[in-house]
C-alpha cells in the first residue's frame, strides 16, 4: 500500500482571518505532526471564478502562505507548494477528463450552489464545470489516503473515489496480472501466503471487511516485497487489477464555530472579519464596537447573552468560569458591555501575538518564503512524477 498522506489546499484569497484559523489551519497544524501532509495554494482554482481578473492572485498567494507559516504550519513537517508549479496536476486532470462522465460533474451540489451565489459572474465555462475534476486530480496525483474537509465537501471526495475506482477498472488490467500476482503471493512465504489467500477468499466470497483490513495490514508489514509486487497484491485482494490511483477517505473536520463581528459567519466579503495578523489597536477597536443585545440600551438594562454576538466569541475564547461571569453579569446588569468584551479582546490578542512574531521574519526577508515554496514544489513534483509514470504506463502513453 502507498504511504499514508494528507492533502489539502486553499484558493488564494489574500490575508487570512481568524475564521480560517479556527476552521482549517488549526486542523492542519495538528495533522502535520501525525502524518505526511501536503498543503498547496490552489491558484488554478482561483482562475475558475477570477479568470477575468488574475492580477490579484500572485500577491494573494504570498500573503496567504505567510499567514500559514504565521499560524504554525511548519515547513520541516509539512510540504507547502503552489498548484500551478506542479504541472502534473493539469496533466492528470486532462487524462481523467477523457473517462469521466459529464453527469458526474453536473451533479456536484456545490456546482449549482456557486452558480446561484455568483450570478453576477459568467461561469458558463468548462473550467468552472470541471473544477471538481481538477480537485480530484489534486488529491489523486499524490495518492492521498485522507483529505480534511467539512461536511459540505464530502460529495467531492465521494466523486474522487468514484473517479479513482473507474480509472483502476479501466486501466489497471496488467498483462499477465494473475500470474504475476500468484508469483508475488509466493514471496510472502508459505505461512503468510496461505493466510493471504484465506483472507482474500473471505473478502471476495463473503464480503468480510475485517478480512480485507487484516490482509492489507499483513502486506504493509511484508518488508520482503517490492513496491510493484505489493501494489499487485493489494489489487489482487479486491479483484484482478492493479491499484494505480488510491481512493482517499474524507477526514471530517469540525466546522468553525467562530462568528464574525456581527454574529454572521466571519468573512471578508461581509466586512466582519479580524485578520490573523491585524494590528492590536485595530483588533481592540473592532471588538469594542461590536453590536450587543439590542434590548440592552442603557448600562442598567439587563441583557440576554444568547442574543449577543460577543457571547458567541466567548464560547470560543473564554473558559467556563468567564462564561458564567458573563451570563450572570449581563442578565443582572452587573457588568457593562465594555467589561464583557475585554476578556475576548485579551484572548484574541494573546492568540495573535505568536503569529505576528512568526510572520515578521518572512516580512523582513521574503526570499525565505520563496525558498520554502520552491523546496515544497520540488518535493511535490517528485511525488507527482511517480504517479504520472504509472498513469501513463497504464494508459499506453509511456513511450520508450
Amino acid at each position: 500500500m502507498y504511504p499514508e498522506r494528507v492533502v489539502s489546499g486553499m484558493r488564494p484569497t489574500g490575508t487570512m482571518h481568524l475564521g480560517h484559523y479556527h476552521g482549517a489551519l488549526k486542523n492542519w497544524i495538528r495533522m502535520q505532526s501525525e502524518q505526511q501532509c501536503l498543503f498547496f495554494v490552489a491558484d488554478w482554482h482561483a482562475l475558475t471564478t477570477h479568470y477575468d481578473d488574475p492580477a490579484i492572485i500572485e500577491k494573494s498567494t504570498w500573503d496567504m502562505v505567510i499567514d500559514w507559516l504565521a499560524a504554525g504550519i511548519d515547513p520541516s513537517q509539512a510540504t507547502i507548494f503552489i498548484q500551478s508549479r506542479v504541472p502534473e496536476h493539469a496533466e492528470l486532470h486532462l487524462l481523467l477528463s477523457m473517462a469521466t462522465p459529464l453527469g458526474w460533474l453536473e451533479r456536484v451540489p456545490t456546482y449549482k450552489d456557486q452558480i446561484e451565489n455568483l450570478a453576477s459572474k459568467d461561469l458558463a465555462t468548462y473550467g468552472f464545470l470541471g473544477y471538481p475534476l481538477l480537485q480530484a486530480a489534486d488529491v489523486l496525483i499524490y495518492r492521498a489516503s485522507q483529505v480534511p474537509v467539512g461536511e459540505d465537501q464530502v460529495p467531492h471526495i465521494e466523486m474522487t473515489r468514484e473517479i479513482a475506482r473507474r480509472f483502476n477498472h479501466l486501466y489497471g488490467k496488467e498483462p499477465g496480472f494473475e500470474q504475476k500476482a500468484a508469483e508475488a503471493v509466493k514471496k510472502l512465504g508459505s505461512k503468510r501466503a496461505r493466510l493471504y489467500m484465506e483472507l482474500r477468499t473471505a473478502y471476495q466470497q463473503e464480503g468480510d471487511e475485517d478480512a480485507l483490513e487484516q490482509a492489507r495490514a499483513m502486506l504493509d508489514d511484508a518488508g520482503s516485497l517490492s513496491m510493484i509486487d505489493r501494489e499487485r497484491l493489494f489489487g489482487y485482494l479486491e479483484g484482478s487489477r492493479k491499484l494505480i490511483l488510491v481512493e482517499p477517505q474524507a477526514r471530517l473536520t469540525e466546522a468553525s464555530r467562530l462568528p464574525g463581528l456581527d454574529g454572521r459567519k466571519m468573512s471578508k466579503s461581509y466586512g466582519n472579519a479580524i485578520s490573523l495578523r491585524e494590528e492590536r489597536d485595530s483588533v481592540t477597536r473592532k471588538i469594542r464596537t461590536m453590536p450587543t443585545d439590542p434590548a440592552r440600551v442603557r448600562r442598567t438594562d439587563p441583557g440576554e447573552p444568547t442574543r449577543c454576538p460577543v457571547f458567541q466569541l466567548h464560547q470560543v475564547y473564554s473558559d467556563e468560569p468567564t462564561r458564567e461571569w458573563v451570563l450572570k453579569g449581563c442578565r443582572s446588569a452587573g457588568i457593562g458591555c465594555i467589561e464583557c468584551k475585554q476578556p475576548v479582546i485579551d484572548a484574541v490578542l494573546e492568540e495573535q501575538e505568536p503569529m505576528r512574531e512568526r510572520a515578521q521574519q518572512y516580512l523582513d526577508d521574503p526570499s525565505l518564503v520563496r525558498a520554502i515554496v520552491a523546496d515544497g514544489c520540488e518535493t511535490a513534483r517528485r511525488l507527482a512524477h511517480d504517479t504520472m509514470r504509472d498513469v501513463r504506463e497504464a494508459m499506453g502513453l509511456a513511450y520508450t
